[in-house]
């Protein structure tokens, strides 16, 4: 088993040690062939029969094949000196079967509905949802996951008929499924421990979330929200409040749209201290006024091919100038990256792609799958990180000398220099202007290094 493998794994909470035993075994064999089906993996009918009995296995816990990954994020975030960013997102796995997925204790999520799906009108879509939260560095990179959560819906909405007789402001926060914001805040803080006072909590608008805000506030726990509800202050709301701020400073930004173009945008930034209050009903009896501080940005000129730039965070951190403003904006933007994380499990990984019946069988997947996705994502990363790191921070002995000697030219000597030789494996031209190599040309370099690494350890027990 490779070493950084290892050192993931050490932490199982599995009680049986042959359950322990048979899980190393699955993610190493998963490891070097990602994307593939389990019988490509498993290679014979012994090690394909075992891999699906332990993912039948109702015994093991999403929350079990996820621990030891979890203590050695805990330990990452522990080792860096300054703060980091956990990034809180939900994304859903879609399936399609002609006949609908089981699962023992509730169906799979469903539509209800027949699709044209590419595969005929006959078969039908199911889902998998996974609330996942993944600690990074500043620099963008990624520690870990800290929380993980995968659940399925009865329907498209389980609060339908709740909020036929209520309004979703009414109901208890139990009741909804947006407890999962909670859920992750309280995972992570409880992960962290002591080390939780580092961290600063991103999320989109999904989470503009009164509860939510009132338990970082009660964890001392910093977060930036984007704003999406128009909050009660002290003395109109949070709009009206913003539109009478004056503008603190403006600030020229660079993006790529969807399309790829190169965007230059002028934003107007404002800056204002505020207490927001809970919705006009019952919680503002259960729930204290909160301080915050609003940050906002709109695009000074509107484009007439686009929409214009209008966002607004708000946050517990302590903002008064243009610096820590500007840090606020470019924290948030940094919650691409779990976006990124996801794709690597749809596109890299392929777990959407499994032909596994259940939805039992197919979380246990997922969660092996979150390991390998953190590696992918990690080693992309990691390129554009000091290059003063040792080489066998990612690579071990074998893995350095086929990047070595696989490709005649002169010799590695960085830890960027043997992850180049990786994305060339996949792909990658490394022309003068391409860009760093992304996280596909990483993935597929991977499987062809363990490819390769294979035959170099036949070779070395036939010799």
């Amino acid at each position: 088993m490779d070493s950084w493998l290892n050192e993931e794994l050490s932490g199982c909470a599995f009680k049986d040690q042959r359950l322990t035993t048979r899980f190393k075994s699955i993610v190493a064999c998963l490891s070097e062939k990602s994307g593939k089906s389990i019988p490509e993996i498993c290679e014979e009918w012994a090690s394909t029969k075992a891999f699906y009995r332990f993912l039948s296995n109702e015994r093991v816990e999403a929350s079990e094949i996820l621990a030891g990954h979890f203590e050695q994020t805990m330990s990452r975030v522990k080792s860096i000196k300054g703060p980091c960013l956990v990034l809180h997102d939900t994304t859903e796995f879609i399936y399609n079967r002609k006949k609908p997925l089981s699962n023992n204790s509730s169906p799979l999520s469903s539509t209800n509905k027949q699709y044209d799906v590419g595969f005929g009108k006959d078969y039908k879509t199911g889902s998998i949802l996974l609330q996942a939260s993944l600690a990074i560095t500043l620099e963008g990179l990624p520690l870990g996951l800290t929380s993980t959560k995968f659940w399925t819906r009865k329907g498209s909405d389980p609060d339908k008929e709740l909020k036929k007789k209520n309004s979703p402001t009414c109901m208890p926060a139990e009741a909804k499924e947006s407890i999962k914001w909670q859920e992750s805040l309280n995972t992570t803080h409880k992960l962290l421990g002591c080390h939780a006072s580092k961290v600063i909590h991103v999320s989109d608008r999904e989470s503009d979330i009164y509860d939510y805000m009132c338990n970082c506030h009660e964890l001392n726990a910093y977060f930036i929200v984007r704003s999406s509800v128009n909050r009660l202050t002290e003395e109109s709301t949070l709009v009206d409040e913003v539109a009478l701020t004056k503008r603190a400073f403006k600030h020229m930004i660079n993006y790529q749209d969807a399309n790829g173009n190169n965007i230059e945008a002028t934003l107007n930034i404002k800056i204002k201290q505020l207490k927001i209050k809970a919705s006009r009903n019952n919680k503002q009896s259960c729930y204290p006024e909160l301080p915050i501080t609003v940050v906002s940005a709109v695009e000074v000129d509107r484009p007439v091919d686009r929409e214009p730039i209008k966002w607004t965070f708000l946050t517990n951190l302590p903002v008064s100038n243009k610096e820590e403003s500007l840090s606020v904006i470019d924290w948030y933007k940094q919650r691409w990256k779990i976006e990124v994380y996801f794709k690597v499990l749809k596109c890299g990984l392929k777990v959407e792609e499994s032909k596994l019946r259940t939805a039992e069988r197919l979380t246990r997947l997922i969660a092996i799958c979150c390991i390998l996705a953190w590696r992918i994502h990690w080693l992309t990363m990691l390129n554009r990180e000091d290059r003063r790191l040792a080489p066998k921070l990612a690579f071990d002995n074998v893995e350095r000398l086929i990047l070595e000697n696989y490709i005649k030219k002169k010799k590695p000597e960085t830890l960027q220099d043997y992850i180049l030789r990786l994305a060339k494996l996949g792909g990658y031209l490394a022309r003068s202007n391409d860009p760093p190599p992304g996280n596909t040309v990483i993935w597929r370099g991977l499987n062809r290094l363990y490819e390769l690494k294979a035959g170099f350890e036949l070779a070395q027990n036939c010799g």
